[in-house]
């Protein structure tokens, strides 16, 4: 038994959803059921029926249906999903596959992390409002600028690293994992510290999330009256004569004493028990994820001052205006005997990083396989795109970054033509294209703005370039937040699947399993498996170790103000099915 499998026995975890997980899964006519009080070896990879146990194929994570004050809703055990089959493509699901398939592949992703460094002072979580739910219509620029449980970013991760570790194998076919791609956004705001605190987590060891003062929390959440803005979640309570936040009092959040301490403690990361590899997001090269990094935003970053709150005379125009002009640091100096200018501790680790630099800290920091599956040559002329082979599977990372700015993305000319030469001398190999963005998210050809000169290369364009080419089976990607499995058909016949990830950072806190069995008849199953973090339902007023922090961390995601939705979570034709496509020849 797995010290994990331990410690979910011995931490009196009864409400956890790994307690009421044993039903049998149905696959395609075939069942795949478990004992949950089975042992197993801490050598051998869990069987199929064993990883069943700890995937959403047998039991998820919902939002409750009964609300509390203000409409805030536990999150509670919901139903098993089965893998629905899905033949758009054409590949008959033919009668008793389940039989005789030979498993070929099996591997995790994980996207949109976010590792948060939430005191920075480029963290513009004043921003947030101008979202807020009001009779106005939501712009959605700015619903990313702040969420309440962003200090316990990296302890989700922890708890997602943990729950894979725990799974070891695909649940269908019981395959071992090859690895894990996380395929972008990573960290949050291309800071060093995020880069290596994400790095440190999937590497395994001491990890603590905290920047700036080591003697005490610095951000928008503390209990400091005179910063103190009621527009932020302030989990320790309300100042003397201060009013209650809006959080608490308008959408039922909990006090949670202690949780700030708590949250910048450090705390001992499990580590990835596969080869890890990364994808390059726009939050990992991008200020916020949409502007260009420049010398203000730059000397901003590792300063003493810290905007606060939504500065008084300040219209959201011009605020717009000055954060795509990066002239925050103007703004700052201008209002720093405000209220609005809060005064932090400086730290050289919120510096920011160019992808070169980004890309040199996946060697830097070690772990399997060194540089995460970044290149030499990456490494040498700062590019973001590689490959790999992994048996007959050709794994193709795409950096579909624009620094010219803005949040989504394209590829450089000079990437289209590797990726064009790359599949020319694929064939005969099962092919996936890795990538942060999805086909329809790759609009964004801006140039020049940034100071990149190159032309760029939209989606639609490399989705096309990507249909020519048979042995293409699937493009996995993140970016939107949001479970989706699309179908792309190709002339005359066939296709591929894009198969779009949600995130860690917002509901439902999900990762996939991606399997790829060959059914011996012309086709494959690529089976893919939602995967709930190992984080409790509830967390019991606990806040002693990463795992709880990790499921307070998901109830908070599912009563955000402006995210009370189960749309990220996708249609059950996106989450657990089989994908069938015609096998590469």
């Amino acid at each position: 038994m797995t010290r994990l499998t331990r410690r979910r026995w011995a931490g009196v975890k009864f409400s956890r959803r790994h307690l009421l997980r044993t039903g049998a899964v149905a696959v395609g006519g075939a069942s795949a059921a478990g004992s949950l009080g089975a042992a197993r070896a801490s050598a051998a990879a869990p069987s199929a029926a064993e990883a069943a146990q700890t995937v959403t194929s047998a039991s998820t994570l919902v939002r409750g249906a009964t609300a509390g004050p203000g409409g805030y809703r536990p999150v509670v055990p919901g139903p098993a999903e089965a893998h629905l089959v899905r033949t758009d493509l054409g590949a008959q699901a033919a009668p008793g596959r389940a039989g005789v398939r030979v498993p070929v592949i099996a591997f995790a992703q994980l996207s949109d992390v976010h590792v948060v460094d939430a005191q920075s002072p480029l963290r513009l979580e004043f921003t947030d409002r101008l979202d807020d739910p009001s009779p106005l219509p939501a712009t959605g620029i700015f619903s990313s600028a702040y969420r309440p449980h962003e200090m316990l970013s990296g302890h989700i991760a922890d708890a997602m690293v943990r729950e894979i570790n725990a799974i070891g194998a695909g649940p269908v076919t019981g395959k071992p994992l090859a690895l894990a791609i996380q395929t972008g956004d990573n960290s949050d705001n291309s800071q060093f510290n995020e880069v290596r605190w994400n790095i440190g987590v999937l590497n395994g060891g001491q990890v603590r999330v905290d920047s700036g003062s080591l003697l005490k929390y610095e951000g928008v959440a503390d209990d400091n009256s005179a910063y103190y803005d009621p527009g932020y979640w302030h989990p320790h309570g309300t100042p003397a004569g201060k009013a209650d936040d809006v959080y608490r009092k308008r959408y039922g959040y909990p006090v949670v004493p202690g949780l700030l301490n708590a949250a910048r403690a450090a705390f001992t990361a499990e580590g990835l028990n596969v080869p890890w590899y990364s994808a390059f997001g726009n939050h990992d090269g991008l200020v916020q994820g949409n502007f260009p990094q420049n010398l203000q935003l730059g000397i901003l970053s590792t300063g003493a001052l810290k905007l606060n709150s939504l500065p008084a005379g300040l219209s959201p125009a011009e605020l717009l205006n000055s954060l795509l002009s990066g002239d925050l640091l103007g703004i700052v100096r201008s209002l720093a005997l405000t209220p609005a200018v809060r005064a932090v501790s400086p730290d050289i680790n919120r510096r920011l990083l160019t992808r070169k630099q980004v890309v040199e800290q996946h060697f830097a920091a070690g772990g399997n396989p060194v540089g995460h599956g970044f290149t030499a040559e990456n490494r040498s002329k700062g590019t973001a795109y590689y490959s790999f082979d992994q048996g007959v599977c050709r794994f193709i990372v795409l950096d579909t970054v624009n620094p010219n700015g803005y949040s989504d993305g394209s590829i450089d000319r000079e990437q289209f033509a590797w990726l064009q030469n790359l599949l020319a001398q694929s064939t005969g190999r099962i092919c996936m294209i890795f990538s942060h963005h999805t086909s329809w998210t790759m609009q964004n050809t801006l140039f020049l703005v940034g100071g990149e000169l190159k032309t760029r290369i939209n989606g639609k364009v490399v989705l096309e370039e990507l249909l020519k080419h048979p042995h293409v089976v699937a493009w996995v990607n993140g970016h939107t937040h949001k479970n989706q499995v699309l179908a792309h058909t190709r002339p005359g016949g066939g296709g591929m699947w894009e198969i779009n990830t949600a995130s860690h950072i917002d509901w439902p806190q999900q990762s996939r399993l991606i399997e790829i069995a060959d059914n011996q008849d012309g086709t494959l199953s690529i089976f893919t498996t939602m995967v709930d973090h190992a984080g409790p339902a509830s967390y019991g007023g606990n806040t002693s170790d990463s795992v709880h922090l990790a499921g307070l961390g998901r109830e908070l995601a599912a009563n955000d103000p402006q995210e009370r939705t189960d749309s990220r979570r996708g249609q059950l034709a996106d989450r657990n099915l089989e994908l069938l496509v015609a096998k590469p020849t």
